[in-house]
């Protein structure tokens, strides 16, 4: 994980490592958690789509500070321009690959990857406590996943801390297994 930022970096250190392998992900299996999530009202869209405005950063700022609280050992979450600096202003960034949940003008969820050279990374997925449970995740990272296929990206990797067993066992739902390296 080199190609990530210090801090991510720093953090990933004692934290659970896994990768997907793009070209075996069953995106029809997964599209019906997409389905299920519209039927209740559920709209997709990206950052690119929606806007990359000043307004737009601002309330993705919100409801990943928001999701992040309940990441364990996560610590003092970023200033918003510590994470305009780490988030937006860096060659990974690419607002095709921030999908945000919506629920009406709610923001729900989001769900952000970014390019590397050799992979896509998994940044944060998050869900407002309200909406957990319904696959909400799930439905945001299959978008994630076609974001990269569209790259051409071979590998999308994340990390989690031991502790978060829900990420986790979410991921190796989708198909993510232990990273080689």
């Amino acid at each position: 994980m080199a190609e990530l930022s210090g801090r991510q970096a720093g953090v990933a250190g004692h934290w659970v490592k896994l990768e997907l392998d793009v070209a075996e992900f069953n995106q029809n299996h997964f599209e019906r958690y997409v389905t299920k999530c519209q039927s209740q009202g559920l709209r997709f869209t990206t950052l690119a789509d929606l806007g990359d405005t000043p307004e737009h950063r601002r309330a993705l700022y919100e409801l990943n500070k928001e999701c992040a609280a309940d990441i364990p050992e996560r610590g003092e979450f970023y200033s918003f321009d510590e994470y305009v600096e780490q988030r937006f202003e860096v060659a990974s960034y690419d607002p095709r690959g921030v999908v945000i949940a919506l629920d009406g003008e709610a923001w729900v969820g989001m769900a952000a990857t970014s390019r590397h050279e050799d992979f896509m990374f998994n940044e944060m997925t998050g869900v407002r406590a309200s909406y957990r449970g319904q696959g909400v995740s799930i439905a945001m990272k299959t978008f994630g996943v076609t974001f990269a296929q569209q790259c051409g990206a071979s590998t999308v990797r994340t990390f989690h801390h031991p502790a978060n067993a829900s990420a986790i066992a979410m991921n190796r739902k989708m198909g993510y297994v232990d990273a080689a390296d």
